[in-house]
């Protein structure tokens, strides 16, 4: 089967230029049309005669004309005036190449679609700012466009997709790696990350991959047959006009090529169109030549007409369409349509008809286009705010900041500008990488100025590292001991030290952190369980010292200083072999002391025996709980008080002198010398109790 030529050029307005300067509807021109013997009259004033009637003349280049037809069928004259048109047109070649129309648009996206059907429906599928999603929602979205069942559908959204996703990936490795290099001193040669989420994702491209390859094979195998039937189907319809059938036969043949023509599938997008045309011009043929049965012709014309009259009413419906991209999509269908399913109308209604039909689709495309204006405007727009962005993210990289927090505060507004930016929408195609990469450089230079800053502190978490190292040999050291009294103030200390150290490398923290809170958990517990050990002790030394009280309420002093000194003293060497009581019930000691005091009360002791007996026995007491804090803080208190009464008694010598002259027996002076006295008194106390309890701490310390 001959393949035939499409040469349509267009003029500087670009229309389709032919050589009588005739344009068809649907851009049909005759240079499209394949010109047999029965296609030619037998006379050039036939010719001209149909060249000024018609405005049109049926050729092609030459090497058609000779395939077409046997070249002794054709008048010499014939040839020549098909090559002076064809002259003709190679002349508007020279000029500029002319703008794109909507109908060119139309015309290359339904030849798209009549190679490969699967790509119909992808301006149905909703726009998502891929930008602005997680790479875990980019993978779900990727899943569910995956499964489409035409692959070209969906093969532009799941490119852009994956570009989304492995920008993000890229910046997230990238900060991982250098997350990685910070913490190993520049070094990054052993940097090796897993990331499942990649994996899965990469998984379900390449399943994608593999059906849109083999629905690809699929369909460049179906291409060169289906080609060849319609080409069948042409030359089918071309030899029906000189068939013997009868009309009525005829008219059935053609309606069964219709439907053949049809159902012939997918052909190669680059012959579509002219494929098409030699189809529609032979239809158109076939029906001006149906002489004998011009009213069946007639009525298939007007069957013909209405339809192409209802699509030009559903353009104009379609002009009041808000929704342009979906107005602009059926559009499309409504000119495939135009070209596939309805046959041709009669001569006198072609042209005005498709002249309608074609101002109503400029007038859709012009809407198109100013609302592609709108969605520019809004991309620069978007533009504008994210170099506004970009902007202040180089605005944060310079402030100086001094202090961790100060960082994570600045690393918050960074992730608050990155979220802002990845939801700013989409910027003009042509400087979306542009944008992108000065993203990503302004991010990375951000994180270069964070890491200067924690690489100069690195040197200060290393020496908190040893020290913490030191702690944890120290806690692991003492964790057994069994020296409760001397271990748990240094374990209690080494719990404060490790308080006041500072931040360590992060890969070290929680195994660090680990070992030492299981040392000291391990030390406090063996302690717990000494203590509660104990506590059964203690418990029973409480209920012995309470029959202890008890039985002092029979007591009585016999009257005799010495022997009643004594079995006071005996009562107190009693009551301490007893041993400690809990913390919580040491209010018996309160009791004990009250007791003794009454006791004391009772015999004839000095003030200064009294005080030194009860001081003796406070001091047992202290010993008894192993309080040396409060046994320094009773040091303490005394020496003060020794400084006191001392300073008092030089006052009063002082205040002696100014009244020297005075007589012994002024009352006065009589007070003042008292006052002294009694001071000594208390001093000479003061200083045994001191020099008792010093004694006292030396025996402890021995």
């Amino acid at each position: 089967m001959l393949e035939e030529k499409n040469d349509n050029l267009q003029n500087a307005d670009g229309d389709l230029i032919t050589g009588a300067g005739d344009t068809f509807e649907n851009g049909y021109s005759p240079a499209n049309k394949v010109v047999d013997n029965s296609d030619v009259p037998d006379d050039i004033e036939d010719i001209k005669k149909i060249h000024e009637t018609e405005g049109q003349l049926p050729f092609a280049p030459e090497e058609v004309l000779n395939a077409g037809k046997e070249a002794d069928e054709v008048k010499e004259e014939v040839k020549k005036v098909a090559e002076n048109e064809a002259e003709a047109i190679q002349q508007p070649e020279q000029e500029a190449p002319k703008e794109r129309t909507a109908i060119d648009d139309i015309e290359d996206s339904n030849a798209e679609e009549g190679e490969d059907d699967s790509t119909s429906g992808r301006h149905e599928l909703p726009e998502l700012n891929y930008e602005s999603l997680s790479m875990e929602e980019l993978t779900a979205e990727l899943e569910k466009f995956a499964t489409a069942e035409k692959v070209m559908s969906v093969k532009d959204h799941i490119e852009d997709i994956k570009k989304e996703f492995y920008a993000k990936y890229n910046d997230y490795i990238e900060e991982k790696k250098e997350e990685y290099s910070h913490d190993n001193d520049g070094d990054a040669s052993g940097f090796d990350f897993n990331f499942p989420l990649k994996s899965k994702f990469d998984e379900i491209y390449y399943q994608y991959k593999d059906r849109k390859n083999s629905h690809f094979k699929k369909v460049q195998n179906d291409l060169k047959g289906n080609l060849e039937n319609r080409l069948a189907i042409i030359e089918e319809l071309k030899n029906l006009v000189e068939s013997d059938e009868s009309m009525k036969d005829a008219i059935k043949h053609v309606n069964e090529l219709r439907e053949r023509w049809k159902n012939a599938g997918a052909i190669p997008r680059d012959k579509y169109n002219h494929v098409w045309n030699n189809f529609h011009f032979h239809m158109e043929r076939f029906y001006d030549h149906l002489h004998l049965d011009r009213e069946t012709r007639d009525m298939d014309f007007k069957h013909n007409l209405e339809q192409k009259e209802k699509i030009v009413a559903r353009v104009e419906e379609l002009l009041q369409e808000e929704d342009i991209v979906k107005a602009f999509r059926e559009l499309q269908s409504l000119h495939k349509m135009w070209k596939e399913e309805i046959g041709p109308v009669s001569r006198e209604h072609r042209e005005e008809i498709w002249n309608r039909f074609s101002d109503l689709t400029k007038q859709l495309h012009d809407k198109r286009e100013a609302y592609n204006a709108t969605i520019r405007e809004r991309e620069e727009e978007n533009l504008k705010r994210k170099k506004e962005i970009i902007a202040q993210i180089d605005a944060i990289a310079q402030e100086p900041v001094s202090s961790h927090s100060g960082w994570q505060g600045q690393i918050q507004k960074i992730e608050a500008l990155r979220n802002q930016f990845f939801n700013a929408g989409k910027v003009p195609i042509e400087v979306n990488e542009a944008t992108w990469g000065a993203f990503k450089a302004a991010v990375r230079n951000f994180n270069s100025v964070k890491n200067n800053f924690y690489k100069e502190i690195k040197r200060d978490q290393q020496e908190n590292l040893n020290k913490k190292q030191a702690l944890v040999e120290k806690a692991q050291s003492l964790k057994d001991s069994d020296d409760f009294a001397e271990t748990t103030p240094v374990m209690k200390q080494i719990q404060d030290d490790w308080k006041k150290i500072g931040h360590v490398p992060r890969k070290y923290s929680d195994s660090l952190w680990k070992e030492f809170k299981a040392a000291c958990n391990h030390y406090f517990d063996k302690l717990h369980a000494h203590r509660n050990e104990a506590n059964k002790e203690e418990l029973e030394a409480f209920e012995k010292k309470k029959e202890y009280l008890e039985s002092l309420k029979d007591f009585e002093l016999t009257g005799d200083h010495k022997t009643d000194l004594d079995a006071i003293k005996q009562h107190i060497d009693n009551w301490k072999t007893i041993g400690r009581v809990p913390q919580a019930r040491r209010h018996i000691e309160g009791k004990f002391n009250k007791i003794l005091d009454a006791l004391f009360d009772k015999l004839s002791l000095s003030k200064k025996e009294t005080e030194m007996v009860k001081f003796s026995n406070r001091l047992e007491h202290l010993a008894e709980n192993e309080d040396s804090r409060k046994l320094e803080n009773e040091q303490i208190f005394i020496m003060r008080k020794i400084d006191e009464v001392q300073s008092e008694i030089l006052q009063l010598e002082n205040n002696i002198q100014f009244i020297s002259n005075a007589k012994a027996d002024n009352p006065f002076v009589k007070e003042v010398h008292k006052n002294i006295e009694r001071h000594k008194e208390e001093l000479k106390t003061w200083k045994e109790k001191l020099k008792q309890i010093r004694s006292f701490n030396q025996g402890n310390q021995e």
